[in-house]
């Protein structure tokens, strides 16, 4: 967990961060375009194999970005990450139907005509996957608009009663899993707790930065939950159930659940949760060199709670403040950039920082729980870099 920043905060507000959708100063000016500028070039990290690169996207493949060569606030739809789990169902427009049942007044049926005829929400939300890791450079992850319609206006008009806690979700990708020697057929399924479900923010989405949702990304309509990690978001989005327990599926009771040494009440034990809210995190993902100068960029996520700052560290130098992309907004991601003007020639050791007005800063790798299972890799992430 995020670890309690040891420092007077006094300087919360004074960065001009603090703020639900964040914004730059106009004291501090940031870069027009994300794209390399004339004469910019990579610097190379000697903490990255030669030759690294992303893979295409396949069917039934992975797909991560080459965090390098991101240049724009929007991941394009045929770039960003892929995870899939099950087969990858292809849906007709036409053929779509979204069922809402359980404990409800009225069960609900939905055509994806019917769900684009309603008041139209829009929202800019990034996430990364919960397994994204340092060995792929953290290259799980994406950032867009997605365009659909509120989750909680659809449940407000089926009417949840009482003992409907539970709300699950059910996509139309399905396969075989073996449990306790028994060979069952499940759709992937994931669930939150009804007051999650009707956060304002939560929505069934059909458009990806402007367009129709792509197939690999869950076309016709699939599940956004800013602020939570991609397992949260489910693809191809079929079945909303709503019910008095908790869901027990493979993805929230199974897999992609952190097993993790806490302390409970005094006692260490080992705790596991399912994989929901993404933790505070930022990593570094380019050096270039232009102009006679050098600028870091890296990248920042969290669950949406307004960041206080973000900052660098080169080698063992003083904490110091970088600058973030004016349109970041409360869930997308944070693009952020350090003009290091100083550099010498030589190897040297960066790292970033992530703050957010609760006074919680990214954990280092020795604050970090111990844990025996790869989910939500969010220790502080030291590169290296060779100044020629």
């Amino acid at each position: 967990m995020p670890v309690e920043r040891q420092t007077d905060r006094r300087e919360v507000l004074k960065s001009g961060l603090a703020l639900a959708g964040i914004a730059a100063t106009a004291a501090m000016p940031f870069w027009s375009k994300l794209v390399l500028a004339q004469g910019e070039v990579l610097v190379p990290f000697t903490d990255m194999p030669e030759g690294y690169s992303a893979p295409p996207v396949t069917a039934g493949g992975i797909h991560f970005l080459d965090t390098r060569h991101i240049d724009s606030f929007y991941t394009p739809n045929d770039d960003f990450y892929i995870i899939q789990h099950y087969n990858q169902p292809e849906v007709a427009d036409d053929d779509y139907r979204l069922r809402i049942t359980g404990l409800l007044d009225q069960p609900l049926e939905f055509t994806l005509a019917e769900l684009k005829r309603m008041d139209k929400f829009e929202i800019d939300a990034g996430f990364e996957c919960g397994g994204n890791r340092r060995e792929m450079f953290h290259g799980l992850i994406g950032n867009a608009k997605w365009g659909g319609v509120r989750l909680r206006d659809l449940l407000r008009d089926a009417g949840v009663q009482d003992a409907g806690i539970e709300v699950v979700f059910y996509g139309s990708d399905k396969g075989t899993e073996r449990i306790r020697d028994v060979d069952v057929e499940q759709a992937f399924g994931r669930s939150m707790h009804i007051d999650d479900a009707q956060s304002a923010d939560v929505m069934l989405a059909y458009e990806m930065n402007g367009v129709p949702l792509p197939h690999y990304h869950g076309a016709p309509v699939r599940l956004i939950v800013p602020g939570w990690f991609g397992i949260a978001n489910v693809k191809w989005l079929e079945h909303i159930h709503v019910q008095d327990r908790r869901y027990m599926g493979r993805f929230m009771a199974r897999d992609y659940v952190t097993l993790s040494k806490i302390d409970v009440g005094g006692v260490e034990r080992w705790d596991e949760r399912s994989v929901t809210r993404m933790q505070l995190k930022s990593t570094i993902i380019r050096v270039t060199r232009g102009n006679g100068s050098h600028r870091i960029t890296g990248f920042a996520l969290n669950d949406g709670t307004p960041l206080e700052s973000i900052e660098i560290k080169i080698d063992d130098g003083p904490w110091r403040l970088a600058q973030i992309h004016p349109e970041s907004t409360q869930y997308s991601w944070k693009l952020f950039n350090f003009d290091w003007h100083d550099a010498t020639p030589g190897e040297h050791s960066l790292v970033s920082r992530v703050t957010d007005v609760n006074g919680h800063v990214q954990a280092t790798a020795d604050q970090m729980p111990e844990k025996r299972t790869r989910w939500e890799n969010y220790a502080q992430f030291t590169r290296t870099v060779m100044i020629s």
